[in-house]
């Protein structure tokens, strides 16, 4: 028996994840980012983590070249954000929000929970998607709370 789209999309949004913003520079320079959920860590030595990126994704084709991206974990204020770079529009994503670059030139969004850079070392292709593992070469955290994603929709983490 085969599970159908639908079904299995409901299933899985009984899991709740933190929501990340993936960004990278493309071959002829532009920044580009868009919201991702599909996120986790993959080993602690060495420090490796995954995104997995839809074949249709306006980034696809960006992530599939670069040699380094950045992961941005969004604070529980930055629903917006996510919402911004979650749009089928992505030619102006960066207007008027608040980065720095990271040292491999992508961008670091101003006030993310977290940080981190990443060298990718492997793809792997997966269905209708891009595993992307990358090996983390600086991080930074700041203390509050995650933006989640559960259900279809954002959630705030009551502690």
């Amino acid at each position: 028996m085969t599970l159908d789209p639908d079904s299995f999309r409901s299933v899985l949004g009984r899991f709740a994840s933190g929501i990340t913003v993936v960004t990278t520079v493309d071959v002829e320079g532009r920044d580009v980012g868009m919201t991702v959920s599909a996120f986790c860590s993959v080993s602690l030595d060495p420090s490796l983590i995954q995104v997995c990126i839809d074949r249709a994704a306006s980034m696809f084709d960006a992530l599939q070249r670069a040699t380094h991206f950045v992961v941005n974990v969004l604070a529980s204020d930055q629903e917006s954000l996510s919402r911004r770079f979650a749009a089928v529009e992505s030619t102006h994503r960066f207007d008027g929000i608040g980065y720095s670059r990271a040292e491999n030139g992508a961008v670091m969004l101003d006030d993310a929970l977290a940080h981190m850079e990443c060298t990718v070392v492997a793809r792997h292709a997966a269905g209708d998607h891009m595993i992307v593992v990358g090996e983390v070469e600086r991080a930074s955290a700041s203390s509050g709370r995650p933006l989640l994603y559960y259900r279809g929709g954002y959630a705030q983490l009551e502690r």
